[in-house]
């Protein structure tokens, strides 16, 4: 399916000489239990067990925010947190997808012309970027796909993701102070001052219009402040609740605790920080991956593009534009593309975004074969991984096999944060789903997607599904009016 990277290879050797599960030995008495079992994975996401300890080392960056928190505290957030996903403010999000699509493809377009292959994990990650400012932060300036503020974000999140992952393998740099004063510490410093530059010029540009030097200097919690105090004004409070509707900044501002309270300045750097991240790089890591699968799948790619046809007409100004102009059409047609929906969730089981999940075991379990872990074990989910499932137990239930395809199981998409609680209620998930039939159904619109097999990508479990060498794809622009390739 694709070339291995040594943490891959020493996985799946893992999965063939021990079913179900294996040790891994990190110092000492400490051991990570890797569980690639589907059986098993079912128990523990079924329970309630915190995030892992490692999790910490991403808090300088992230803080404290929902992807984090446990217990009573995530319940709270979660609540807080969970209108600003409801499906009358994900509506009108739709169009803003599109527009941030059409610009992406109108690039690709030019590139199409020469005959070459387009790297396309870094447009696609500057497209969510820009569709999640604009859907959840209200950011309305019009800036290209590619300006430097997002390209310096873009490179600070990747530099983020290596050294986490650095250190997460590396135990003599588990020590905060001992880690503070290595190369790799201070890398991590400064890749954090950017992205929180980023979210606090995103907090500015949707509170009040500042100046490129304000811009340069205002810390997030000067412009937090800055946007909490605007709120203390009546005729302000009462302009933003006279909004068609609150996007996830506003309502995490209006937002109470059960105690009355509001979020304090760091918490809501946390929630906008944590939301940034998941809400552009887990999906651009969904989209990517989904292209490449109906790249290497011609068949179901063009059964895709033929129901998308048939809803959205051919793209041609007659048909498929009118469809895009009338948004309710639009967010109507994305429920009605069955064929098209299973293949991004298969691809999404083949490749998942979000490749693994560490718990700490709060209280013993046993599976379902007898077998038992004890309390205070670290538990590591891979979902890249996992043993292979017969296609009569798919078919049991309930699941379409795909001929040239694995089966689809159903509600395997991970799709919006690595906090999972469980594979089905993840809070971002319908948002991100969104995005993918968006991005999908315009792109297969416009062009025939085809695999590099000079470039065949080499998947790397970071804090995303990403590849070492990148996702090369030919791109062929289709004739809007026949659908063929033009010139061919």
């Amino acid at each position: 399916m694709f070339k291995e990277d040594q943490n891959l290879t020493w996985i799946l050797r893992c999965v063939e000489k021990f079913p179900g599960a294996c040790l891994r030995w990190i110092w000492g008495s400490k051991v990570f239990i890797q569980v690639y079992d589907p059986d098993y994975m079912k128990v523990i996401l079924g329970r309630a067990d915190p995030k892992a300890d490692i999790y910490r080392f991403l808090t300088p960056w992230l803080g404290h925010g929902l992807f984090f928190l446990n217990g009573h505290k995530w319940f709270e957030h979660r609540r807080m947190l969970t209108p600003a996903f409801h499906y009358d403010i994900l509506k009108p999000y739709v169009e803003i997808m599109a527009d941030s699509v059409q610009v992406m493809l109108d690039k690709w377009e030019q590139i199409s012309c020469q005959d070459s292959t387009l790297e396309i994990f870094h447009p696609v990650s500057l497209m969510m970027l820009d569709t999640i400012m604009k859907c959840a932060f209200s950011y309305q300036r019009q800036c290209p796909i590619g300006q430097g503020n997002s390209q310096s974000y873009l490179q600070a999140v990747s530099d983020l993701s290596n050294l986490m992952i650095s250190r997460m393998k590396n135990v003599f740099l588990h020590n905060d102070i001992i880690y503070n004063l290595t190369s790799h510490g201070r890398r991590t410093n400064s890749a954090c001052q950017i992205a929180h530059e980023h979210t606090g010029f995103v907090y500015s540009s949707v509170s009040a219009p500042l100046t490129t030097p304000e811009l340069a200097m205002a810390s997030q919690y000067r412009v937090v402040k800055l946007r909490k105090a605007q709120l203390q004004d009546k005729e302000s409070i009462e302009k933003l609740r006279g909004k068609r509707c609150l996007d996830f900044l506003d309502i995490l501002l209006f937002s109470r605790m059960e105690d009355g309270s509001s979020l304090s300045d760091k918490e809501l750097r946390a929630e906008v920080d944590s939301f940034m991240f998941g809400g552009h790089d887990t999906p651009a890591s969904g989209i990517s991956w989904v292209f490449y699968a109906l790249a290497s799948h011609p068949d179901h790619q063009q059964r895709c593009r033929e129901e998308i046809q048939s809803l959205l007409g051919d793209g041609s100004p007659s048909h498929g534009q009118l469809a895009l102009q009338d948004g309710h059409s639009f967010r109507h047609h994305l429920h009605q593309m069955p064929y098209t929906t299973m293949c991004i969730k298969e691809a999404l089981r083949l490749y998942p975004p979000v490749p693994c999940v560490c718990r700490e075991l709060s209280s013993p379990v046993t599976f379902p074969d007898g077998r038992s872990l004890p309390r205070g074990i670290t538990v590591v989910l891979h979902f890249l991984c996992p043993s292979p499932q017969p296609k009569s137990v798919a078919k049991s239930r309930g699941c379409l096999i795909l001929p040239g395809l694995q089966w689809i199981l159903p509600n395997t998409a991970m799709l919006s944060c690595p906090s999972l609680e469980d594979q089905v209620n993840c809070i971002g998930k319908q948002l991100a789903m969104n995005a993918l039939k968006v991005t999908v159904a315009l792109t297969l619109l416009r062009f025939e997607l085809l695999p590099d097999p000079t470039r065949v990508p080499i998947p790397i479990q970071q804090l995303v599904l990403k590849s070492k060498n990148g996702i090369h794809l030919h791109l062929r622009k289709l004739n809007s009016a026949t659908g063929d390739h033009e010139g061919v």
